[in-house]
């Protein structure tokens, strides 16, 4: 790309959120993405490019290691003409939700970052006119805490995510619970699988985004455009799951092809592309915790039916489920046990701020950096280092458990041979696919203390409400000692 001859109307708005804008190359497969900033707010431009560049150095440094490399696409920071940025954010201003325009996109630094446009097959280039579709899961966390540290009984049985769904629907940030539950998507038994991700597909939220051709058709809460239902988006999957038009249309077509579609997903979720690649660190063992959620709706139905749940299959060691769940399992000790930890780092750097950038709080995200995570210790020695190392640890658990996949599918030729691309068979056709992982910001030192208090907001609300109703509906009516009891007796 060259930074020196930039023309706005080559780049079209492909997305947001909090922090950052992205827009995407209309021929080529490349996307910028510039951060974000309220309207008073300034930063200087050295700023700036060292805040984007620790991103690519956390990301290539410690992420890959763990994810492997045909996984992470790291990017690279590039310093733009600041006309080209001006006209750009003048020009996709219309199509920004009216939510996220509260903050600005920066147009004083110049500096973005270059990364490839991951809704496109990543074997190209430049944008292909066959048919891509794109699909992004957000799988949130996959496991039960399983530390002593955890005082809540609840967490040893339900969940996070789907504790915080009575939490979200409450406060209105959604207006139905999902039946989706992480336990089931990691769960690598294909009954589950097949279950989650049709409960996504239900009911989206923000864990599940399609694209088509670089365009999104379906999820995103704030998409203005997104197909209203099932018969649209089938629609929109024929061509690729029925190309020689085995299916006319109707219910019957529809959940067909959903079912195509979950069935192709399951199979690419569960292969692995980094096979080859040898293990740097000694992996979490992911039989700590239940196996299961009990407000999963899989597994609620299954008791109710008398039945036990499916077998926990386990997922390959070379599918990137596997990679991210153990990324996960870093958060060792939970919320709970991990925040004395955070205190005592934070009171060192009250007393010794200047020492922030020898613990590395804000970077550099270097080998040392990364060579700390692979502590797997548990016992506290009351030390500093050892605070920090959990710290550290959490802070790039949380990362993965917020982490994206994106699985990217397309029709091979009659007349095309595998070669290198992964191929995924389905029912009528063959499809060419690559995955990869994004949303890899290491997150933030200082949002520990707001997760502790959120994480006591959700259990407190889930016990309250959900835990309280499903006892007194567990419970029979007792009668009281004051109240009239009559007795039927009736002819045998």
């Amino acid at each position: 790309m060259d930074e020196g001859k930039m023309d706005e109307n080559e780049w079209g708005y492909h997305g947001e959120g909090n922090k950052s804008l992205v827009v995407a190359h209309a021929q080529r497969c490349v996307v910028l993405r510039f951060l974000k900033f309220h309207p008073n707010r300034s930063k200087a431009s050295e700023e700036i490019f060292q805040h984007l560049q620790n991103i690519v150095d956390f990301s290539k440094n410690v992420m890959k290691e763990f994810f492997g490399e045909n996984y992470v696409h790291s990017g690279e920071v590039v310093q733009l003409p600041l006309d080209f940025v001006k006209q750009l954010c003048l020009k996709i201003q219309a199509k920004r939700p009216e939510s996220r325009c509260d903050k600005d996109l920066d147009t004083l630094s110049g500096y973005a970052m270059c990364l490839p446009n991951l809704t496109r097959l990543q074997t190209y280039h430049f944008v292909e006119h066959r048919p891509i579709l794109c699909v992004e899961i957000k799988p949130k966390c996959g496991f039960i805490p399983f530390s002593s540290d955890v005082t809540h009984e609840m967490k040893h049985k339900v969940c996070r995510y789907c504790m915080h769904q009575h939490l979200k629907v409450a406060t209105g940030k959604w207006k139905q619970i999902s039946k989706y539950c992480p336990l089931d998507l990691y769960s690598g038994n294909k009954q589950r699988m097949h279950f989650a991700l049709k409960s996504l597909l239900q009911e989206a939220q923000n864990n599940l985004k399609i694209f088509k051709n670089g365009e999104l058709i379906y999820g995103g809460k704030e998409a203005r455009d997104c197909v209203a239902d099932w018969s649209e988006l089938a629609h929109h999957l024929k061509p690729f799951f029925f190309p020689s038009n085995g299916l006319a249309s109707g219910p019957h077509c529809t959940r067909a092809v959903i079912q195509e579609l979950v069935h192709v997903l399951t199979q690419v979720l569960l292969s692995g592309t980094d096979k080859n690649r040898p293990s740097v660190w000694r992996a979490m063992p992911t039989t700590q915790g239940p196996q299961a959620c009990e407000a999963s709706p899989f597994s609620r139905q299954l008791r109710f039916q008398g039945k036990n749940t499916p077998e926990h299959s386990g997922l390959p060691k070379g599918c990137l489920l596997y990679k991210t769940l153990q990324v996960q399992m870093l958060d060792m000790l939970d919320i709970e046990g991990l925040y004395p930890l955070y205190s005592r780092v934070e009171r060192y750097l009250q007393e010794f701020p200047e020492q922030r950038k020898t613990l590395q709080i804000d970077g550099p995200y270097n080998e040392a950096f990364y060579q700390k995570l692979l502590d797997h210790s548990t016992e506290d020695d009351g030390t500093l280092a050892y605070a920090l190392t959990k710290v550290q640890q959490y802070r790039v658990a949380m990362t993965a458990k917020d982490c994206s996949i994106m699985i990217t599918l397309s029709p091979c030729l009659q007349d095309e041979r595998p070669g290198q691309r992964p191929i995924v068979p389905s029912s009528k056709s063959r499809l060419a696919f690559s995955v990869s992982v994004l949303d890899l910001d290491l997150k933030p030192y200082e949002s520990i203390p707001h997760q502790y208090t959120l994480d006591g907001k959700i259990v407190s609300y889930y016990s309250k409400t959900v835990c309280a109703k499903d006892a007194a509906t567990a419970t029979p009516p007792r009668f009281k000692g004051n109240e009239d009891c009559t007795l039927l007796l009736h002819k045998v």
